[in-house]
């Protein structure tokens, strides 16, 4: 288990954040670091033999890198092998680590060999590290980057502690000149700082209320199981994951720019989609871009076809559920998705009105969180099953349902559907026609508001234990 987020807050971040800046900027070298220092003790606080796994792993990539690099322009098969073979590795560290388990037990299921399932601690972040690895990798081997001669800005890159256990997956050739050559404003801090404090806010003020709800719902038995019941957690938990894994990004986002940093954003306003592709669009950008640039368009697109390439959707799709956890219903909800998408190539789902066209996509996105947040198969199919046949109401089940609707779940259920739509965005595009002293009032609205937002998650940490991110166990 990584740091708890108040010592994270009030104690590591204080630390580092006044070490860095109290180095001069001249001493970049002396910075990174310090960076790097400060994400490998981040890294390794509650799990030092893992860091060691993440350090073989940089290590591996930098030396496969380096012998793409000395090979370019002359004996290719070199650095195709050295491709072929980083990206083996980094699979590997994958497959033994995450999905061991999960071979084992299902084939132990298929053919009852009474095998012993490895229990094997999963390292957190694995799976976003290791695509940051292999997309160095691939973009040095495709001349879009050139393998850094330095193992150090490898290492900063990749074990950066902001994006490090939860992502996003950030792509070297955007921190690249950053790595060697970035300046930190006083505007930088500031925004950096608001960010990281919205970011807390969406997540312990809003995921973790409506996880509350979630967790109460998919814990119950399947007698308290009806429409209402299921519809219920349905709605929480896809508030849950949005605002807890783009609360998570928008933290991430705000640490680097506080460092130097800019990274690209990873989520815009995923729920006004108005069909899957475009969910996909808008919904954790860096790993559906990440996927797309490295599988779909390595199985050919939308170059062979329509056909083709609703099958190519449908093969990523069970990667990237798979991606998600060693688990099937991880694997059901990629291919679900897959499966949309491949449909999509063929309905004429674009010319159906917005609004249809959201109520569509939110119905899709909900049944498939539905699956995502199962504990089993079973469970999932039994839930999406009462979301649509569930019309009975017995007491045990209407009691469950309004012992959720308390006045605080009800309250923030409300003020997150609001936050889910761009009206900030469309406040702020007004704001830059608006007098300079609206402009003003408005920043320091927004400052009182995310330090607000600040007090009350401290308060709220404080006042119980560890809540980890969802993302962090993937």
């Amino acid at each position: 288990m990584v740091f708890s987020s108040l010592t994270f807050i009030c104690v590591f971040l204080p630390v580092v954040f006044l070490a860095y800046h109290a180095i001069p900027r001249t001493q970049l070298a002396i910075r990174n670091y310090l960076l790097i220092a400060a994400s490998l003790f981040f890294y390794a606080f509650g799990e030092p033999i893992y860091v060691l796994l993440m350090l073989v792993s940089t290590v591996c990539n930098y030396i496969f890198g380096r012998i793409i690099a000395g090979t370019r322009g002359q004996r290719q098969g070199r650095a195709k092998v050295a491709l072929i073979l980083a990206i083996i590795i980094n699979l590997a560290f994958l497959g033994v680590f995450k999905y061991a388990g999960m071979f084992v037990s299902t084939v132990d299921t298929i053919f009852g060999l009474s095998w012993q399932v490895p229990l094997i601690a999963l390292p957190i972040g694995i799976s976003f590290y290791t695509f940051q690895a292999m997309s160095y990798i691939i973009d040095s081997y495709r001349g879009e980057v050139e393998a850094s001669r330095s193992y150090s800005q490898v290492l900063l890159y990749i074990s950066f502690f902001p994006q490090l256990t939860a992502g996003p997956i950030i792509k070297y050739h955007d921190v690249e000149v950053q790595l060697r050559q970035r300046s930190t404003t006083i505007e930088d801090i500031a925004q950096g700082m608001r960010r990281f404090c919205i970011g807390l806010g969406k997540k312990v003020i809003v995921a973790n209320t409506m996880a509350v709800t979630v967790d109460s719902i998919y814990g119950a038995s399947p007698a308290e199981i009806n429409i209402a019941v299921v519809w219920i957690a349905a709605m929480a938990y896809m508030l849950q994951i949005y605002f807890d894994f783009s609360g998570y990004s928008d933290m991430a986002l705000g640490l680097a720019r506080m460092f130097g940093f800019h990274y690209k954003e990873n989520f815009n306003y995923p729920y006004i989609s108005t069909s899957i592709q475009e969910f996909w669009r808008r919904w954790h950008i860096s790993l559906s871009t990440w996927f797309k640039e490295y599988l779909y368009y390595s199985l050919g697109g939308n170059r062979l076809g329509r056909l083709r390439a609703g099958l190519n959707k449908v093969v990523v799709f069970f990667t990237c559920g798979l991606w998600h956890g060693a688990s099937w219903t991880f694997v059901v909800w990629g291919l679900f998705h897959g499966i949309f998408l491949l449909l999509e190539e063929f309905l004429p789902i674009k010319r159906l009105p917005k609004a249809l066209g959201v109520i569509y996509t939110l119905l899709v996105v909900t049944v498939g969180f539905v699956l995502f947040r199962a504990e089993s198969f079973e469970q999932g199919l039994f839930f999406v099953t009462q979301m649509f046949t569930g019309f009975h109401f017995e007491y045990v089940s209407m009691s469950l349902a309004l012992q959720q609707l308390t006045p605080l779940f009800i309250v923030v259920f409300l003020v997150a559907v609001v936050a889910c739509t761009p009206i900030k965005k469309l406040a702020e595009a007004r704001l830059e026609s608006a007098q300079p002293r609206t402009q003003q009032l408005a920043t320091v609205a927004s400052y009182t508001l995310a330090f607000v937002l600040l007090l009350v998650s401290l308060l709220s940490l404080s006042s119980g234990g560890y809540n980890p991110f969802i993302y962090f166990r993937f």
